[in-house]
């Protein structure tokens, strides 16, 4: 899918492009590519003269060769941006180039972006720049606020498990922790340590991007202010992603702990049941052992002595252990 974004009246606006005609009718700052087909391809290599990495995406791409400069004056950065789905929470790859030096290239003041699914920080940017005039200017303000949605998009997706976190401390807290309980606050304790890992990676790979932008010297003055407050909410999060491991993982200690204690009170019947019943193991040995003759043809009060004793020899622990309280 090729999609473009023009300005007008300060506001911008897509346009879904499906021929190479189409294409040549627009002025865009912004061309994003999702899943792009090779003819969607050559139409951009012949309008704008711009060739799209066949490496673009690729998720094995050293760390280090995800930023750098072209010797034609282009800008490529490779950025993870964040998908918090609650199925299955992962990050798109996304490919920038911009083309801020050659004006050879109608591609020079131009922001491609390539990527294989759908992003939401995308999508709140474009609603965005829709309904406030004059958020945008140029292609490099488009790249500056995908940033800075993406930042905001993780500080949303933390407050989330925040209040996740809550009903989970509530279970916990409740002091009726079951096994069938604890083995779904596990679960759920794994999803957000699982979450909160990713919003940390996903902060540090879009403060790398940033810290490349105003290392560049593509940003003018009120670009590069924007772009240092990005990186100081960038590093608020950090705080915040602390406390959530510290959380997480007080709420995990507490779990296995109501687990350890229902497993001890498991042990501790069959420890009184084994405590218990030993006196009259002994007296049943002894009674087997001890008998010159079969005691119900020499005596016949032998039986019901003997049931009686192993009884009173059952029933004498149990009642101290009740009264000890260790019944309970």
């Amino acid at each position: 899918m090729l999609n473009i974004f023009t300005l007008a009246n300060g506001r911008l606006f897509q346009e879904e492009i499906e021929s190479l005609e189409e294409l040549s009718k627009f002025q865009p700052i912004w061309v994003d590519l999702e899943s792009p087909t090779l003819e969607e391809k050559r139409w951009v290599k012949q309008y704008y003269g711009l060739s799209i990495p066949e490496d673009a995406m690729d998720e094995d791409i050293e760390e280090s060769a995800r930023f750098y400069k072209e010797d034609n004056g282009e800008l490529h950065i490779r950025s993870d941006f964040l998908v918090a789905d609650d199925a299955e929470p992962h990050t798109v790859r996304v490919a920038f180039i911009l083309n801020l030096e050659n004006d050879e290239l109608k591609s020079k003041g131009v922001l491609f972006s390539i990527h294989d699914e759908d992003v939401p920080v995308f999508r709140l940017l474009r609603m965005r720049a829709r309904r406030a005039p004059g958020l945008i200017e140029d292609a490099k303000e488009v790249l500056l606020k995908l940033f800075d949605a993406d930042a905001e998009y993780s500080a949303d997706t933390l407050e989330g498990i925040y209040d996740e976190l809550e009903k989970v401390s509530k279970k916990v807290l409740s002091g009726d922790m079951t096994d069938a309980l604890a083995g779904e606050v596990l679960g759920a304790i794994a999803r957000h340590e699982d979450m909160s890992g990713r919003i940390r990676r996903n902060a540090m790979d879009t403060r790398r991007a940033v810290s490349f932008m105003m290392r560049s010297k593509m940003l003018n003055s009120e670009q590069f202010e924007e772009a240092r407050l990005i990186l100081r909410d960038i590093d608020s999060l950090d705080s915040h992603t602390a406390f959530l491991f510290d959380k997480i993982n007080f709420l995990m200690d507490a779990t296995v702990g109501f687990i350890n204690i229902n497993q001890n009170k498991i042990i501790k019947i069959f420890s009184v049941a084994s405590v218990a019943l030993l006196p009259p193991t002994l007296i049943a040995s002894l009674y087997g052992m001890n008998f010159k003759y079969m005691p119900e043809l020499d005596w016949s009060m032998g039986y019901p002595y003997a049931l009686a004793l192993m009884a009173a020899s059952a029933i004498v622990p149990m009642w101290y252990f009740r009264k000890r309280g260790w019944l309970k």
